[in-house]
């Protein structure tokens, strides 16, 4: 019996990618007067682009599970660099640790609905 779907799949990763987020914007807040450090990241949307054609191309394999492999980390271009080399901006990592929470409140609620709507199925002879 198959307890995932592909949409719990889908969520899964996308709180994944969601947490690694939140990982590296604290990793890089933590470095915030680490001479020479540079603030690294990755294009969440363009990870999880990927992630679905993946899950899309294992849907049509037969295959379950999604990985999409290991997301692109890497530096984070056109920030502004202090003289001793770091270019960790406190501002733009605050925000992104918003975003990323938001983003990983929202998939987590998604989740949370898609458990409900397998346990209303499960409970249906009940009612």
């Amino acid at each position: 019996m198959q307890l995932t779907t592909s949409m719990t799949d889908a969520l899964e990763r996308y709180l994944d990618l969601s947490t690694l987020k939140l990982k590296l914007t604290a990793q890089n807040m933590a470095n915030v007067d680490t001479p020479g450090y540079r603030t690294v990241g990755f294009d969440f949307a363009g990870e999880m682009r990927r992630s679905m054609e993946a899950l899309g191309q294992q849907d049509g394999a037969g295959g379950k599970g999604m990985t999409g492999g290991e997301p692109r980390i890497g530096p984070v271009g056109g920030l502004l660099e202090r003289p001793d080399g770091n270019d960790v901006s406190m501002d733009r990592e605050g925000m992104k640790m918003a975003e990323a929470q938001l983003q990983f409140r929202a998939g987590e609620t998604l989740l949370k609905n898609q458990f409900s709507l397998v346990m209303d199925a499960i409970h249906e002879d009940q009612k």
